[in-house]
């Protein structure tokens, strides 16, 4: 069966439409689109009319293209962004009617435990013990704990993503020194104090994740991420975007995305694998085991 997840998120408006084929997802078409619901957020919290309608048609868009791959089942969702604004659930309610889809605003723990499952399902090997989660997305982060065969059993948010933390702190290009240290420093006041549990593995999801595969290569560690903050503050975002492929405006925010995974990497005590799945691999799963056959309920009240 051919299914399609939506992830309506901080930075990107991500649609991922796959089938399962020999016990693994085949990924039929992925595409995405910056959006940066977090930055149009004015400061009280409103999604403004505008950046809401020019969601409403990413998804619209999304949505045609899944239905005509062949889509059986589309499931669209939001993540922080939407579910922090204070007119979350007006723009979530408009999203939907202009696409078709209800869409879903996950709460931090539903949002852990398809995330969990996108990543820990499509590793492609087995994975025993506890394993750690790890999602930077573009308005938070979440370390997800559990096991494959247990499921989740702990999920902890923090307010602070890659996107966010860059239209805050970085105004140069490439980012300065100066501006390195400052975000360390933020890093460190927000997560003071913490402990978690250490898995025996840890696996990183989400679009800096995933960026920094071309960057630095599949594992994440301390030595990997150095060189890779080294890499993206020694060149203008639009050069290391022509060098490795990668979309100028991820890189302009990703910085920032490495300093938060090297953080929880640390609290981990574990380096952190890229994973080839994340929530929208988790949504597709959970649909195709049946955990989802009503969406009509999910549409924002």
């Amino acid at each position: 069966m051919l299914c399609a997840a939506i992830d309506i998120g901080s930075n990107t408006t991500r649609v991922l439409v796959a089938e399962p084929v020999d016990g693994q997802l085949k990924k039929v078409m992925e595409q995405r689109a910056y959006t940066r619901i977090n930055k149009a957020a004015d400061e009280d919290g409103l999604i403004p009319e505008e950046k809401a309608q020019e969601v409403a048609d990413v998804v619209a868009t999304q949505v045609r293209l899944a239905r005509e791959l062949g889509a059986e089942t589309i499931r669209s969702v939001a993540t922080a962004a939407v579910r922090e604004a204070t007119n979350g659930a007006e723009t979530a309610r408009r999203i939907s009617e202009e696409s078709g889809v209800p869409v879903e605003i996950l709460s931090e723990e539903e949002e852990g435990r398809l995330s969990f499952i996108g990543a820990t399902k499509t590793l492609g090997h087995p994975v025993e013990g506890k394993v750690g989660v790890v999602d930077v997305g573009g308005g938070s982060t979440e370390v997800i704990l559990g096991t494959v065969s247990g499921g989740v059993d702990w999920v902890r948010s923090w307010r602070v993503g890659s996107g966010a933390l860059a239209d805050e702190l970085i105004a140069s290009d490439p980012p300065s020194a100066a501006e390195i240290r400052k975000i360390r420093d933020r890093i460190d006041d927000i997560f003071e104090g913490v402990e978690i549990e250490r898995p025996a593995q840890a696996v990183a999801v989400g679009g800096s994740a995933t960026s920094l595969r071309r960057l630095v290569g599949a594992v994440l560690e301390y030595e990997t991420l150095e060189r890779g903050i080294r890499v993206l503050s020694g060149d203008p975002a639009a050069e290391v975007a022509r060098r490795f492929e990668l979309d100028p405006e991820r890189v302009r925010i990703l910085a920032t995305g490495v300093l938060l995974l090297e953080k929880v990497s640390e609290l981990l005590g574990q380096p952190l694998q890229i994973g080839k799945g994340g929530l929208r691999e988790g949504i597709i799963l959970d649909l195709l085991n049946g955990n989802f056959s009503d969406p009509a309920h999910s549409l924002a009240a």
